[in-house]
């Protein structure tokens, strides 16, 4: 028997946490495709800078492109219907964008769920506060999950995997079920605290379109003509390829990158409804000389 193990101690693991991977498992099976972009996004790093330095409030980057993909999709809400039996598709009208927050538990940081509901019918300004406001709040009782959902998540095997089977069974009938408490669209993001080193995150999502934020960091780009540095983000693109094809994927896609890199609704005076239809300047990323 070897011995040579150094000291260690036994600490709990989180409900919550083990919570999670029985939650993901939920959606084992479907077929993902994936889009692994590079995104400038100077022109939005900069409002949120000059932002800080002229009221010493922090806007919420993470906001941000939550407010984008909520316009994204309500260009074309196709990308977020959900199957229902073999046959038919949910089509939701209001885009609600999961995300995680980070909220205070005494002393101790707890990563939670939240939903930003009707994205699609909010200004960026609005996101942001709205998700400030969240993060001021208390932990919610079984980090936002129902009572009951979370104790069948957590049942010992084999009940475990008898309630999964037969949740998926009721989702796939009614996959407002999972809709109601994670949102349409999501977003993760793994590389909010890696700025300055790029990379990307690869994660199994929960949603038909689901966004994973990588890193930012500094490269060289050809924009209108001229080699300037500019703040380049990894952003993951995941679909659920047994609803959407690529195609539409792709479209969307563009779409999304559009709105990021053009810096729109940065504006405060930015409409709630208008739609920016001109794209971002074309530009071309080169490594790092």
């Amino acid at each position: 028997m070897n011995n040579s193990t150094g000291p260690y101690h036994v600490v709990d693991f989180p409900a919550e946490r083990r919570a999670m991977p029985a939650f993901l498992d939920l959606k084992s099976g479907r077929h993902v495709m994936y889009a692994l972009l590079e995104v400038d996004v100077t022109a939005a790093r900069k409002f949120i800078e000059d932002y800080k330095a002229q009221t010493g409030e922090q806007l919420s980057f993470t906001g941000y492109l939550a407010f984008c993909l909520a316009r994204a999709v309500d260009e074309n809400k196709a990308v977020q219907a959900c199957r229902k039996g073999s046959k038919q598709l949910v089509v939701f009208d209001d885009v609600d964008v999961g995300i995680m927050i980070e909220r205070k538990q005494g002393e101790a940081p707890v990563l939670t769920g939240y939903v930003i509901r009707g994205a699609n019918h909010k200004t960026f300004q609005e996101i942001h506060q709205e998700i400030r406001s969240a993060q001021s709040k208390p932990v919610p009782s079984n980090n936002g999950m129902p009572a009951w959902f979370r104790s069948a998540l957590l049942l010992p095997w084999p009940l475990s995997a008898m309630f999964k089977a037969f949740f998926r069974m009721i989702v796939s009938r009614n996959p407002m079920i999972v809709t109601s408490m994670a949102g349409t669209v999501g977003i993760s993001s793994v590389g909010m605290f890696g700025k300055g080193h790029n990379g990307w995150g690869i994660a199994d999502g929960t949603h038909v379109v689901d966004l994973v934020v990588g890193g930012t960091a500094r490269k060289l780009a050809e924009v209108e003509g001229q080699i300037e540095a500019r703040e380049i983000l990894s952003l993951t693109v995941e679909f659920d390829h047994d609803v959407i094809d690529g195609a539409p994927a792709a479209r969307f896609t563009r779409r999304l990158v559009e709105l990021i890199e053009s810096g729109y609704g940065l504006d405060e005076d930015q409409t709630k409804t208008a739609i920016d239809t001109e794209p971002a300047p074309e530009r071309t990323v080169q490594a790092p000389a």
